[in-house]
């Protein structure tokens, strides 16, 4: 499992990998910075099929997270942790025991939370053998699940860019939704609200029948998000969606998601600049959960400070919207050196 070799390698501070022969846990945490504090981010489990894409997650999405920490003006770094979900029939409970004392062994320099995968009752498990967890709702400072806030986020900045790139409000505005998780579908819930027509997809079949009900939404496979007739492609699944294959069938104008490490590659951040398509780099957009959770972490937690925060959020990305059409370049490029310079690293 080659950690120096690999691509997604960027100066990480520190990459530990935990086994735990009796639950079956197989995880990787990966700490690119703690330039800012110590390093936060959620837990994912996930079907990996190779140690090796478990290795490039985990280094790719705590990059991911030091950037988003820093973009939030946060004092914290970016970490991430990724558990390989064990084959067949597993004890859930002993699995995040052994997460949570694998934590424990790290004394503070990374904190988790809920990703993909994970729940809040994973993190009351784990919480029984670290401190260093949120994302919980019981405690004085509980922020509860992050979700919600991820997509207020995600919703603001849809909001922001459709009056930057198409100078209108959301209203009939189609918006094709990529994953209709716990983020996804509360995003769905404010843009029906706001007047959007949605189009939609998801490997759940009930849960799109649900949004067909609730908002009228448009239900597609899959495979036919990229190239529908829509304004605005929100992705809220998993990363990479943005490659070769997909841009060259999208039809949009505008690109803001929940969705963590969009650009399959960097170089496609420039050819969606030179399509004329607004990219909203996912780890500004999708900053909202990592401020409810830095509140607890802080052991402070107020939701006046959080909406500050978010309504921050919404200044960078305006900030570096701006910065894209008076330079001339992608905002891909222009996010990454604003969140360089925030970690120390230009």
């Amino acid at each position: 499992m080659a950690i120096f070799e690999n691509a997604d390698f960027d100066d990480h501070e520190s990459v530990h990998a935990f086994t735990d022969p009796q639950s079956g846990l197989k995880a990787i945490i990966a700490i690119h910075s703690t330039k800012l504090g110590p390093s936060a981010g959620g837990c994912r489990l996930w079907q990996y099929v190779t140690s090796e894409q478990a290795m490039t997650d985990a280094l790719r999405l705590s990059r991911g997270m030091s950037y988003k920490n820093a973009m939030a003006g946060l004092n914290l770094g970016g970490g991430k942790a990724v558990v390989m979900r064990p084959e067949g029939d597993f004890d859930r409970e002993a699995l995040f025991v052994a997460f949570g004392k694998a934590i424990q062994t790290l004394g503070g320099r990374y904190y988790t939370a809920e990703d993909v995968g994970v729940s809040p009752d994973d993190m009351r498990v784990v919480r029984r053998q670290t401190n260093y967890v949120a994302g919980l709702d019981d405690g004085e400072f509980a922020s509860g699940d992050p979700s919600p806030v991820t997509a207020d986020g995600v919703f603001r900045s849809i909001k922001l860019a459709a009056d930057k790139k198409m100078n209108s409000s959301l209203k009939g505005l189609r918006i094709a939704v990529q994953g209709l998780g716990h983020v996804g579908f509360d995003l769905c819930k404010r843009l029906d609200h706001a007047g959007a027509e949605l189009i939609v997809t998801d490997i759940n079949s009930e849960i799109l029948r649900t949004a067909e009900s609730e908002f009228g939404a448009k239900i597609v496979v899959p495979d036919d998000i990229y190239a529908v007739d829509a304004d605005i492609y929100a992705p809220c699944a998993l990363g990479a969606t943005l490659n070769p294959k997909s841009l060259d069938q999208l039809k949009v104008s505008v690109i803001a998601g929940a969705a963590n490490n969009q650009l399959s590659v960097p170089q496609m951040g420039q050819q969606l600049h030179e399509m004329d398509v607004l990219y909203c780099p996912d780890y500004v957009v999708n900053g909202g959960g990592i401020i409810n959770i830095a509140g607890e972490i802080d052991g402070s937690y107020n939701k006046d400070w959080v909406e500050d925060k978010l309504q921050g959020l919404e200044n960078t990305l305006s900030e570096i919207i701006d910065l894209a059409s008076t330079s001339h370049r992608s905002t891909h490029v222009i996010a990454d050196e604003m969140a360089q310079a925030r970690i120390g690293r230009r």
